[in-house]
């Protein structure tokens, strides 16, 4: 009798500097602002390994996003939701484009500019070929909401990657990681393009930076 499919969900151990070779090695390359698209038609050509990266309204989006790279002003971070509103297109060397998306689930947002980037968001990610991964980042405080599961919805249904980052994991207790871990495998079970593999970070303190980078420069 074959026996019932078991997902695994699991979560990388720390790289250390010297496991992170490749990481290390993208992420020292000349990072540019190329541009900021508000329309499909602006998007740049099809030339280059591309990750992307979405979530909820302060997330802490912009945030990782300048751990991530080094910087710390390549990305715009404020306490005011929403306030990124195009797709946001930076080079990585001559290899790689990364992605910010504009924010969603801001609840104050007027409701004909929340129509357009959701318009935008889903042509983008229903059609770029392009587009290796979409890392979905969920505040690690709060969880999955129903409008994250809407996105994760829209990227299975187009077949489109994503994996799973964690954010803000310093302001949880330890103890609480293994009710996270449960309810990503919860959250991955229902959509099968998900990768079985999610990141715990911090861009307060770092964690699970090293892991993120390894896992762009290994994307072809």
């Amino acid at each position: 009798m074959d026996q019932p499919f078991k997902l695994t969900i699991t979560t990388p151990p720390e790289l250390s500097f010297e496991q992170n070779a490749a990481g290390r090695k993208l992420f020292t390359e000349d990072i540019t602002f190329l541009k900021g698209v508000v329309h499909t038609s602006e998007l740049p050509p099809l030339d280059r390994v591309e990750v992307c990266f979405c979530g909820r309204s302060n997330v802490g989006k912009s945030s990782l996003i300048n751990s991530l790279t080094n910087r710390k002003n390549l990305a715009r971070t404020s306490n005011t939701p929403g306030r990124t509103q195009e797709i946001n297109y930076f080079c990585i060397g001559m290899t790689h484009y990364l992605v910010d998306l504009p924010g969603y689930g801001y609840a104050k947002m007027p409701k004909k500019i929340k129509m357009r980037r959701q318009k935008l968001m889903a042509a983008y990610l229903r059609g770029r070929a392009s587009l290796r991964r979409v890392f979905v980042l969920i505040d690690a405080r709060i969880g999955a909401k129903i409008i994250d599961h809407e996105l994760l919805q829209l990227l299975n249904d187009s077949a489109v990657p994503f994996q799973l980052i964690y954010t803000k994991i310093d302001k949880i207790k330890s103890d609480q990681r293994s009710k996270l871990m449960q309810l990503a495998e919860e959250t991955i079970r229902k959509y099968p393009v998900g990768l079985t593999e999610v990141i715990f970070t911090s861009s307060k303190t770092k964690s699970g930076i090293t892991n993120l980078q390894k896992a762009i420069a290994e994307l072809e």
